[in-house]
């Protein structure tokens, strides 16, 4: 520690040198023209000669991250947005001045080079510069050995020293972007309509969880971060707009672990005149797509194993599927005391006053969820636990809901959107008893949306997908840390 305040003082000294001296060490501008991916790529397999005949020019800047010194001529490595490319300066070509203040430059610093491209005796590409400037003084250095940084809460807490130490991780978020950009590629071509909803509201819903809580002095009142956009992308195509997507930031005030921060981006879509089905083939269009567009592959490894994105995808029901894993017979696990009973054989910790929907949510969480690799749609979940969907008319105890497993984690969940005013009021006024309970994720009952229900909503499905989980199984990323640039963390202790 005290070291690294040696070093910092001793910048400080440097930088003040440099004001003294009539330098400016932070510039205004610097005129680039190259980046050291495009002159790598470009003229990567020239030979000297060739690079000699053509004398092609270059005019780039970055941070310095390697510097080695030879009496009145240096190498040094530059590194940019794109990569890095060695440079090579000569106190005859810059100038005694210039290759000077170069010497009293350090890692970290950034510079602005001119020059011309040739070989070194090794062969590495290089910049021979003609011209060298200053355009802004790191104060301080950075961690050491800094091109391995692997310290877990540095790098996310440090992000900035991360995409300097570790390349890679700026890959990720590059890719993230492209993800984000073939999504909406996907929808704009299907005649979707990209639209934004409020992200404070006056009663927060859509999803059963606790939301953030704010004020608002000059209305003087309470609002929520959103927990969801659903409620206001429905009332959306009760007016008319059929077909609509949004991505959104969406806020929940719980837990933080490998798959949930408490900021995180959510894709929901709604298409009039559909069910849930329709928009599972979307889902598996829409996965497909996004996986050949950004990574040219139907085929992804995910934490050491391979996932087939080709369609179609295996549809199995919640039920079924706990009474697969646990080899027992669905009609036996219809009552909520088979179902404590079998939890009991299992051995898996269930709330012995469960109803039975929630038991049978528990279930599949400790049985089924961490075995589902390959693409999955788990569907029809129980009534109780999907207050917006539409029943399931040959099984009243169930709804056409359905969530999609990919790697283990949770990427979707969708459903046939409820669209009977008096059917959803009565589903929220059950669900207030809950909240009288004291489940703090239970929202109030929203009678605007109601009253935009009574207008007619036509049939309706629509999805959510998490866009950080399925940037983490398309980057093989192990925490949803490692695909959100400034994930939340406590606060530093002074």
């Amino acid at each position: 520690m005290e070291e690294a305040s040696e070093l910092i003082r001793e910048r400080h000294r440097k930088l003040r040198e440099l004001i003294q001296a009539g330098i400016n060490p932070y510039a205004s501008r610097y005129e680039v023209k190259d980046q050291a991916a495009s002159l790598l790529n470009n003229h990567g397999h020239a030979s000297e000669e060739g690079l000699r005949e053509e004398r092609v020019s270059a005019a780039l800047a970055g941070r310095l991250v390697a510097i080695r010194e030879h009496g009145r001529a240096s190498f040094a490595h530059l590194q940019d947005g794109s990569g890095r490319i060695q440079i090579y300066v000569r106190q005859e070509e810059v100038g005694r001045e210039s290759y000077s203040l170069f010497r009293k430059l350090d890692i970290g610093d950034f510079v602005g080079v001119k020059g011309h491209l040739f070989r070194t005796r090794t062969g590495e590409l290089t910049v021979w510069a003609k011209e060298i400037r200053l355009l802004a003084k790191s104060l301080r250095p950075l961690p050491e050995k800094w091109h391995g940084l692997s310290d877990i809460e540095t790098r996310y807490r440090q992000r900035y020293v991360d995409l300097i130490a570790n390349p890679e991780v700026g890959d990720i978020f590059r890719r993230r972007a492209r993800i984000i950009a073939e999504t909406r590629r996907f929808f704009d071509e299907r005649g979707f309509l990209e639209v934004e909803t409020p992200m404070m509201q006056a009663l927060p819903g859509g999803a059963a969880a606790r939301p953030f809580v704010t004020y608002h002095q000059a209305l003087d009142t309470t609002l929520y971060l959103r927990v969801a956009p659903e409620l206001y992308l429905k009332r959306l195509v009760v007016g008319g707009l059929e077909r609509v997507y949004e991505i959104n930031r969406n806020f929940r005030n719980e837990g933080i672990s490998r798959e949930h921060n408490p900021e995180f981006t959510m894709l929901e879509f709604y298409q009039a005149y559909a069910d849930y089905r329709d928009l599972m083939g979307l889902t598996e269009e829409l996965i497909l797509h996004v996986a050949r567009a950004v990574l040219g592959t139907d085929e992804v490894e995910y934490q050491g194993k391979k996932i087939d994105l080709r369609p179609p995808w295996p549809r199995v029901s919640m039920l079924d599927a706990v009474a697969e894993e646990a080899g027992a017979f669905p009609q036996d696990l219809r009552q909520a005391e088979g179902l404590k009973r079998l939890a009991g054989e299992v051995g898996v910790p269930v709330d012995r006053d469960g109803s039975w929907g929630k038991v049978l949510q528990d279930l599949f969480k400790a049985l089924v969820e961490p075995k589902l690799i390959q693409p999955t749609f788990v569907c029809d979940f129980p009534r109780e636990l999907s207050p917006l969907a539409k029943d399931k008319v040959e099984d009243l105890m169930l709804v056409e809901r359905f969530e999609l497993f990919i790697g283990g984690l949770e990427i979707a969940n969708a459903y046939s959107e409820l669209n009977d005013p008096i059917e959803q009021r009565k589903r929220f006024q059950e669900q207030m008893k809950e909240r009288q309970g004291g489940d703090e994720g239970v929202q109030g009952i929203d009678e605007d949306f109601l009253r935009a229900l009574e207008y007619g909503m036509p049939p309706t499905a629509g999805a959510g997908i998490g866009i950080d989980r399925l940037v983490m199984v398309l980057t093989n990323s192990p925490s949803i840390r490692d695909v959100i640039l400034f994930p939340q963390l406590r606060p530093e202790k002074g």
